[in-house]
């Protein structure tokens, strides 16, 4: 009798802490054994190769309706299997509540959505909108303690955007619970003060976006939600930081001892303020927000990878077309700014971008990338160490990269439901060629061959942040 249904032979293993020459033996889905000699009746030879922690994206918007009413163009099919083609086993989407909506009965409508069609395993972090006393005094602690135990709040948009107030509710019940608070920080109503001057000045096309979403609005807010964090006593993440003044709250925050985290994602290394800038409507390609700075803030976001102020890179993947109904061009090809649906795909490229321009160049070590894009949000989200490592124990979710491999990005290849990629055309160096899911194979050389509905639902742990009580200014009085 086997001892394994499977064992990954001869490659180097790396995990977010070190990394050595071994086998890896898996039983049932399971890691089961690392050594030398290992065998089984399947084996995949990783002569060569980087064995290392699928990656979890834990900021991902599928089949999400989006304030405006859009919806974006991948459901759970299109979306796992994009993530499963680029590296990734595990994804975090968002379950997100409108104004009026019960959290709970959002939360069965999500589960409804990915029911039978995800390819890889996937948790949900709640968005709260609408905080109203049944949500915190009833659903939301009822489903921290179900398994949802992360939740996202928006300092902007007209429909999600809560005041100073309605954050300190949701701050203090996350403590009480022991629940991470992500934050999308900018300054709404500088936002729209700058969206009504460009506007009034006739300067409508999608450069102007940049102008709007201006770098002092991210500073203030992040600044903001740091501030009513310490009130409360609560640790928080600062979700897609997009450069300089940003990180310099966040570092500020960290020095002074705050449990304060930052995220980033791929547009802000690899894409700036110029391309909103290009012909016609093609600037709306690259609309987010916050938008892409310049090189300089590029800068500034690699330096924060490498020195640890951000922790986590996710893709902050929201797929809208370019054309169609729910798509960048839905109130028109010349429609001002402001009505451009805002977000940019990359759930299937995160990994290869960050590992060729960070790793390949010297940027980052091997255990850097693999805690900047799986460890790290495990921990952060109550998944490790189930998640996010190769260690006896944890499922056995793994991608095998050829570090050599070069790859030229083209929409073409990719496996979401979108009709562009704002990376098109890039030629990266390293690629995952075998993606295993809790033990099987998902995706070979870039072929998905699971089934739709293998997948399955995480409950999440509480965060290990979050665990630990800190003091807030009503526990000094």
């Amino acid at each position: 009798m086997n001892v394994f249904d499977l064992v990954i032979k001869g490659g180097t293993v790396v995990t977010g802490a070190d990394s050595t020459h071994c086998d890896v033996g898996i039983k049932d889905g399971i890691v089961t054994a690392l050594g030398d000699g290992l065998d089984a009746a399947t084996v995949i030879d990783a002569r060569g190769r980087l064995v290392m922690p699928g990656g979890i994206d834990s900021h991902c918007h599928i089949d999400q309706v989006s304030s405006g009413g859009l919806e974006t163009a991948d459901d759970f099919a299109s979306g796992s299997r994009s993530a499963a083609a680029g590296g990734t086993t595990t994804i975090i989407p968002f379950a997100a509540q409108h104004q009026g909506q019960s959290l709970r009965e959002v939360v069965a409508d999500y589960h409804r959505r990915a029911d039978g069609k995800a390819v890889i395993d996937y948790a949900f972090h709640l968005i709260i909108s609408d905080p109203t006393e049944a949500v915190l005094g009833q659903e939301f602690p009822a489903l921290i303690k179900d398994g949802y135990s992360s939740a996202k709040i928006y300092l902007t948009y007209d429909a999600l955007k809560l005041d100073d107030r309605q954050a300190l509710n949701v701050l203090a019940t996350a403590r009480r619970e022991g629940a991470m608070v992500m934050v999308h920080a900018e300054n709404h109503d500088v936002i729209e003060w700058l969206t009504e001057q460009l506007l009034l000045q006739g300067k409508t096309s999608p450069r102007y976006h940049a102008a709007a979403h201006a770098a002092a609005a991210e500073r203030e807010a992040t600044h903001r939600a740091i501030t009513l964090a310490e009130v409360v006593g609560v640790p928080v993440l600062i979700v897609h930081v997009s450069g300089r003044e940003a990180i310099e709250q966040i570092a500020w925050a960290q020095r002074k001892g705050l449990p304060v985290y930052g995220e980033t994602c791929p547009q802000y290394l690899f894409l700036t303020a110029d391309d909103m800038d290009r012909d016609g409507f093609e600037g709306a390609k690259y609309m987010c927000s916050p938008p892409p700075r310049d090189a300089a803030n590029q800068a500034c976001v690699w330096q924060g990878l490498e020195n640890g102020v951000l922790q986590v890179f996710s893709s902050d993947h929201a797929p809208y077309r370019f054309s169609g109904r729910d798509g960048k061009a839905a109130a028109g090809a010349d429609a001002p700014f402001q009505k451009i649906a805002n977000g940019v795909p990359g759930l299937e490229v995160r990994l290869p971008l960050l590992f060729s321009e960070g790793v390949r160049t010297g940027r980052l070590s091997l255990q850097q990338f693999v805690d900047l894009t799986a460890t790290r949000a495990a921990r952060l989200y109550g998944l490790y160490p189930r998640k996010g490592t190769i260690a006896v124990g944890s499922d056995a979710d793994i991608a095998i990269w050829d570090a050599e491999r070069k790859v030229t990005i083209s929409q073409a290849m990719l496996h979401d439901n979108m009709d562009y990629t704002p990376y098109e055309g890039r030629t990266v160096t390293g690629w995952p060629t075998l993606t295993l899911s809790r033990g099987e194979i998902v995706c070979s050389e870039g072929e998905v061959t699971a089934a739709p509905g293998r997948g399955v639902f995480l409950p999440c742990d509480l965060p290990e942040p979050a665990r630990a009580r800190r003091p807030g200014v009503l526990d000094t009085c």
